[in-house]
């Protein structure tokens, strides 16, 4: 089977199917190639999707991520992102190993394809210059012949005619003998050309016409190869990601199989767990003999010393009752957490406490390692001075030395708390309020809102206030739709010492310098109310200084 012998008379129809075989493969590559930009397009589309999922660092979406399936769900997306990565393996392969190899040889296979056509073209011009001198030569041996049988009539017919003179019939006779001549040598030439033609005409169809003709053979059946290695390289890409897949899968399932049920309600005990017993019954109090009347030993007067207001729950007792109670209006405003955290039930107040003593014990290892690393550095400078001054690192030795003592000040509060928590050391005395007053006294920008002594005889959270206060929270409790109140009148000025950024809820900004309009003064919590035109809020009362109206009703002596 050759296409030189069976084809020799289609050249034309050859060069059509050639480039339809290029037109195919180029098809081909662009297929490969579309399937390339899907492939990345699905492994961006993955990865962003993955990415959005992921839990936000320092979020309470952080915090969920403790419960196992939480965590299974981390690591799905996290087996997705390498998922999404074997795609672009074989984005990346197809077109390193299709993609650029095929382009490559498609080229080359245009080149190729153009010479063998420009060879056949170049045999066929030269069969056709041959053709055309063999038709040349002939038509001019035919018309000498014509002309010598003219010349040799006229002779004839000037020899026969006795009227003409001899001088005329040699001249017939010579011009006929010249035809003759001619006549001979155009059948010669015609001869030859016509020999020369044929051995042309056989060298082109049994030997250039076929040796083009089976090039161009190998090199469609090349093509046809190549297309099909290509295709098999195509899916040899996708198998070798199958096992990687695979595992990705097997990951996911092994993830979702370390879901522990029981775990996570277990953290959900340690997360939400107060710490309190359930409230007992409430006894039963007669009022049918008024002299002899029983005051239940857990009620609210009982809590509470003599000379307060007298304030009932229905018979209930406040001790027992006080996880539903609502919280102090103020608080709410501020939008601040106490620093002891003894808002909060007492076993998340301990978890709390834990949480922070375990973060500053980091923060003093951290500056722990910063002082040995400098003291390293001045032992190198005293033993090199050309490397350095070691009187330069003394400042900063003595600022890190400082505030590991602070650090260390600060852990000891946290720890006392936490062991008052525990039940290790007895209830704050006023001797410890004092030394953590003075703490905080050493660190103004603090402010301190903890409230003291909340926890009653029988271990429920109160709140140990003034008098005042405590009827404002319990009438408070009751009457939270009177929320909405009229604007208070102004008691006097202030101003701003210090600048303070009113970040929480409820408090307000202030620049050093500024004088705004007092309307609340400090009630014992360390807050002043203050008002800027028709925004209000609370400010450390000891950023600035105050100057009250005496007139101003409900003003008090300002010291």
């Amino acid at each position: 089977m050759s296409w030189g012998i069976e084809l020799w008379d289609q050249f034309d129809n050859l060069e059509k199917h050639t480039q339809w075989g290029i037109d195919i493969l180029e098809k081909y590559i662009k297929f490969v190639k579309e399937r390339t930009e899907i492939e990345l397009s699905y492994a961006k589309q993955l990865r962003n999707l993955a990415k959005k999922y992921q839990p936000k660092k320092n979020s309470k979406e952080e915090e969920e991520y403790r419960y196992t399936a939480c965590k299974a769900f981390l690591s799905t997306l996290n087996e997705m992102n390498d998922y999404a990565g074997q795609h672009e393996v074989i984005s990346e392969n197809m077109t390193s190993h299709i993609t650029v190899e095929l382009a490559r040889y498609v080229q080359e296979l245009k080149q190729e394809r153009k010479s063998y056509f420009h060879d056949g073209r170049k045999a066929q011009q030269h069969i056709e210059i041959c053709w055309k001198q063999l038709e040349s030569s002939k038509r001019r041996f035919e018309r000498d012949c014509k002309e010598a049988d003219r010349a040799q009539q006229y002779f004839e017919k000037m020899d026969a005619d006795i009227n003409v003179t001899k001088a005329d019939v040699e001249k017939a006779r010579q011009q006929a003998q010249v035809r003759h001549q001619m006549a001979e040598d155009s059948r010669a030439d015609y001869s030859s050309i016509l020999q020369k033609f044929n051995h042309e005409q056989h060298e082109y169809y049994h030997t250039h016409i076929p040796n083009i003709f089976q090039k161009i053979q190998e090199m469609e059946e090349r093509r046809i190869l190549r297309i099909g290695e290509s295709m098999k390289t195509y899916a040899e890409v996708d198998r070798q990601v199958i096992p990687i897949i695979g595992k990705c899968l097997d990951e996911i399932v092994k993830a979702a199989e370390s879901i522990d049920q029981k775990n996570d309600s277990q953290l959900v005990i340690e997360a939400y767990k107060s710490g309190f017993e359930p409230p007992g019954d409430i006894e039963f109090e007669d009022y049918t003999q008024p002299m002899k009347r029983t005051v239940s030993d857990n009620s609210l007067s009982n809590s509470r010393g003599e000379g307060k207001p007298e304030l009932k729950f229905g018979g209930k007792s406040k001790g027992k009752l006080w996880p539903f109670i609502k919280k102090n209006k103020l608080s709410l405003k501020l939008g601040a957490a106490p620093e002891d955290f003894s808002n909060l039930p007492p076993e998340q107040r301990r978890k709390k406490l834990q949480q922070k003593v375990d973060e500053l014990n980091k923060e003093i290892q951290k500056e722990m390692d910063q002082r040995d690393a400098i003291t390293k550095m001045k032992d190198v400078y005293l033993k090199n001075p050309q490397m350095g001054d070691p009187a330069s690192l003394d400042h900063k030795l003595t600022e890190v030395s400082q505030n590991i003592d602070k650090l260390r000040l600060e852990a000891q509060k946290f720890e006392a708390w936490l062991a008052e928590v525990e039940g290790r050391l007895p209830a704050r005395s006023d001797q410890a309020r004092r030394q953590s007053g003075m703490y905080e006294a050493q660190n103004p920008t603090t402010v301190n809102n903890c409230a003291q002594d909340r926890e009653s005889p029988d271990g429920s959270y109160t709140e140990e206030q003034s008098q005042e206060s405590e009827v404002k929270v319990l009438a408070t409790d009751f009457d939270d739709e009177f929320d909405d109140e009229e604007p208070l009148p102004a008691i006097g000025t202030c101003k701003a010492l210090y600048t303070f950024e009113g970040q929480n809820e409820g408090t307000i900004s202030v620049v050093e310098g500024e004088t705004l309009y007092v309307i609340e003064e400090d009630k014992g919590d360390g807050w002043t109310r203050i008002r800027r035109n028709e925004e209000e809020g609370y400010v450390p009362t000891s950023y600035v200084e105050v100057y009250l109206d005496k007139n101003a009703k409900g003003a008090k002596t300002y010291i």
